[in-house]
């Protein structure tokens, strides 16, 4: 898509935003430096000492507030937006924070903010300016406009998941018994970035040989992989800021049976919760379709996380894939397919896809095999 388009995509998710606030009785919402910021102007900014704050209201152009140094980036976009820069002296720093939201026409106002982003140096920062303005939870407004994902979103999570796979193919090679783990997750890394990721990946993949297969969210560690270790690797990919999240599982040499069955099993469970998935099917359905395969095969207790989580611009978004999540799925909606089961001191096993709800079902942007493979060297 070419740059003209993106800046429309901008202008339109401002204005659904504003009818976002209207509906749910907010004058604006306030944003620093983090996905929902890029999402509605393409811009990006690190989290740092410096606050960044963006100020959208339902009836004036957007504003931002940024240190001088990063000022730049507001040059040549074709959408209107209003910049506040500040000096290098924090001293300064609230008199432009009060001018910006002068200008915005805030005063007295109930403004949005998303809890799990805002950080106290921002908030106080919007607080300390006598201006009477209360702050309160706006998340949904952002969750509402973000959880469908548009052509040029879905287009960049297919690249991202291509390069992942891609990548893991040519990091498989390097998986033989005496490599550790933190020099496989190095390896996995290298291979995304040669393979076209963007450097900022979603997360440091994750890479877990033998008992701490039982960890879900394991740290690569000095420990090497032994012949007959299962071996977990999650990874992902970052394309124009949107990931990739797959996880599959492997072993080196031949397994112990009941690991062998647990891998059938989890496999079983990650078919049925595609199956399930669809336009008008609840996020609770999905998961308790994963969930029901892995308890009727008596495993149960060992399954020990939702079945999936939103994916976009953030590793872990709406729609959550849980029991007690009652919205139904709708068409642009994306999220992984990960059940898996984990027996501590033993092992464990994950699948996990990442897939789009669609007007005719479910697809899944990922396609490599789900089978347990057997990476054992070939003498």
């Amino acid at each position: 898509m070419d740059a003209d388009n993106y800046e429309v995509i901008y202008q339109v998710r401002q204005n659904r935003l504003a009818e976002a606030m209207s509906e749910a009785g907010l004058r604006g919402m306030a944003f620093n430096a983090g996905p929902s910021l890029t999402y509605l102007t393409g811009l990006h900014f690190h989290l740092s000492e410096r606050p960044v704050v963006g100020l959208f209201t339902i009836d004036k152009p957007p504003i931002i507030i940024l240190p001088e140094l990063e000022a730049g980036k507001l040059n040549h976009l074709s959408y209107s937006i209003q910049g506040f820069a500040y000096g290098e002296n924090p001293d300064t720093w609230w008199k432009v924070f009060q001018n910006a939201l002068n200008s915005a026409d805030l005063r007295r106002s109930q403004i949005g903010i998303e809890p799990r982003w805002m950080r106290v140096l921002e908030l106080d920062f919007l607080n300390n300016t006598g201006l009477e303005i209360d702050f309160l939870p706006g998340d949904a407004c952002m969750t509402g406009i973000r959880i469908r994902k548009d052509e040029a979103e879905i287009s960049a999570m297919q690249k991202a998941v291509h390069i992942a796979q891609d990548a893991l193919q040519s990091a498989l090679p390097a998986i033989k018994p005496g490599i550790t783990e933190k020099e496989l997750a190095a390896e996995i890394t290298v291979q995304l970035l040669r393979h076209g990721s963007n450097s900022q990946l979603p997360f440091t993949p994750i890479v877990a040989s033998g008992p701490n297969s039982a960890n879900p969210h394991a740290f690569p560690g000095d420990r090497e992989l032994k012949n007959g270790d299962l071996v977990i690797l999650d990874w992902g990919a970052n394309v124009d800021g949107y990931f990739s999240d797959l996880t599959r599982t492997f072993t080196l040499g031949e397994p112990d049976n009941e690991m062998k069955i647990i891998a059938r099993i989890v496999n079983q469970a990650n078919s049925a919760a595609r199956e399930a998935a669809g336009p008008g099917v609840t996020a609770q359905e999905v998961d308790q379709a994963a969930r029901r395969v892995i308890e009727e095969a008596g495993y149960g207790q060992y399954f020990i996380h939702r079945t999936g989580h939103g994916l976009g611009l953030e590793t872990h978004e709406a729609p959550y894939i849980r029991d007690g999540n009652l919205l139904s799925l709708e068409p642009g909606m994306s999220f992984t397919i990960e059940p898996g089961i984990y027996i501590t001191g033993r092992g464990g096993v994950r699948i996990e896809d990442d897939v789009l709800i669609t007007d005719q079902g479910l697809r899944s942007f990922s396609d490599l095999s789900r089978e347990l493979i057997n990476l054992e060297p070939q003498s």
